[in-house]
């Protein structure tokens, strides 16, 4: 296929200084360390386990106790913390929000079962009157109810086969009910739960827990995004199509060099426009920062994104982040590969030409016209003598099988290359089992996945 040489319009700014990244390992250990602290708060409220009632009821109490402390877990892990995005990556914490929910749902329906078991053994009546005795005649037990309905009902929705059939906005409103149900869960905890009554030191620690995600999820998600918006002013400038269903929206505001933005990264933004407002979505800036210009790549996928096209100059934005790992950051090797499939060139297009090294970029698409920003790729390939390939579906014979021979066949040492990786699911599925059979270990793959 041929290539056409352009001159880049300004050259790319140095990186911007590496702000401070919280390395994945301590998380991970710090989550840890408060369920063994969960689990001894139980041990020490506990004097004896007697007879079935008392281990049904006990393994009840511990249940509901770590399902708390799941829900304090999950609020923290989708509190858009920078630190925590940056060391840990979006894609990572997505996926541990998902495991974790599955794992507090499932204790709390756990919890829910063993308690009124436990209990009906103890009164000798069946788990049906037991049910009804619990709800209405304990304290906050109707709140405790609801938030339970709740949050089972979030889990629901948010399985892989219900989300299939939602859109993202209709998910993403039902998704806020997860801090309703908490909050009504949370009360009942601290009314009905053996290990807090007359234990003011662990109320005191259940309130530090949950005040303390409460004040971080607060700062993060809603002052910051409006503290940045007014100091950075940024508007819509221009809206330009680069292929089929593609725009790029291109915003000026102040201060940018401020939001330490590096190449492969993302924003959530919000429109300050009819419709657009409520949400605040992520997309990957498709250039590096150039003075006073952000730009961003959209493909037509949604309500939302297909909104975009229609936003006019002088619309005011909100920019959350920046956020994500998928930088060159702590690179393994001097040279890269960058795969790329549809609109997931865009985070891959910044990469391509800051990227230091032997940079090679294979693009991915359905037809010639649905290859995005390619003027730009071809236009940097050749600044920096780095080599571009574009495959696609339509017409017959210009595809790249993503087999390892494939990969292996087109650049000869892929497995002495940092692989970035970015497109849509299935295709990222079968270049990770390419990558594998061309010899990558895993660990030289980065790979960041947007899915809700």
């Amino acid at each position: 296929m041929t290539t056409t040489r352009h001159d880049l319009r300004r050259p790319a700014p140095p990186a911007p200084r590496a702000a401070w990244r919280v390395p994945s390992s301590w998380p991970q250990a710090l989550i840890y360390a408060g369920a063994v602290a969960v689990l001894l708060l139980w041990w020490h409220g506990t004097r004896s386990v007697t007879g079935l009632d008392g281990w049904l009821t006990e393994a009840g109490r511990v249940t509901g106790l770590m399902a708390g402390y799941g829900c304090a877990v999950l609020l923290a892990l989708m509190a858009r913390i920078p630190a925590l995005e940056r060391g840990v990556g979006t894609d990572r914490l997505a996926r541990w929000h998902a495991m974790g929910g599955r794992y507090t749902v499932c204790l709390a329906c756990a919890h829910a079962l063993l308690i009124i078991w436990g209990y009906a053994v103890t009164s000798r009546t069946d788990v049906v009157h037991q049910t009804v005795s619990i709800v209405f005649d304990y304290p906050e037990m109707i709140k405790g109810t609801l938030g339970f309905l709740l949050l089972v009902g979030v889990g629901v929705t948010s399985a892989r086969a219900a989300r299939r059939r939602l859109r993202y906005e209709t998910w993403h409103y039902l998704h806020f009910a997860t801090y309703l149900a908490i909050y009504l869960a949370f009360w009942h905890q601290l009314a009905d739960g053996a290990q807090f009554a007359g234990t003011t030191w662990a109320k005191a620690a259940w309130y530090a827990l949950y005040g303390g995600v409460g004040l971080v999820l607060v700062w993060f998600r809603f002052v910051m995004p409006v503290v940045r918006g007014l100091r950075h002013g940024l508007r819509v400038a221009a809206v330009h199509a680069e292929a089929p269903g593609v725009v790029s929206i291109y915003m000026t505001g102040r201060h940018l060099d401020e939001l330490r933005a590096r190449p492969g990264q993302f924003f959530r933004w919000r429109f300050l426009a009819p419709g657009l407002w409520w949400a605040a979505n992520p997309y990957s800036l498709s250039e590096p920062v150039r003075g006073g210009r952000l730009r961003i790549t959209v493909k037509a996928a949604g309500d939302h994104s297909a909104a975009l096209f229609r936003l006019r100059p002088g619309t005011r934005v909100w920019a959350e982040g920046p956020y994500g790992g998928f930088t060159g950051a702590r690179p393994h090797h001097d040279r890269a590969l960058l795969l790329a499939g549809g609109v997931g060139i865009t985070p891959l297009r910044t990469l391509f030409e800051t990227l230091p090294g032997d940079v090679v970029l294979l693009y991915k698409a359905r037809r010639p016209e649905d290859l995005a920003l390619r003027d730009e790729l071809d236009a940097i390939a050749a600044a920096r003598g780095a080599r571009v390939y574009y495959f696609v579906s339509e017409p017959a014979g210009y595809a790249l099988p993503l087999t390892g021979e494939a990969l292996h066949s087109l650049v000869p040492d892929v497995r002495h290359r940092d692989v970035y990786l970015c497109g849509p699911p299935g295709m990222t599925g079968a270049a990770l089992a390419a990558l594998k059979q061309a010899g990558v270990r895993r660990r030289h793959i980065r790979h960041e996945s947007f899915e809700f």
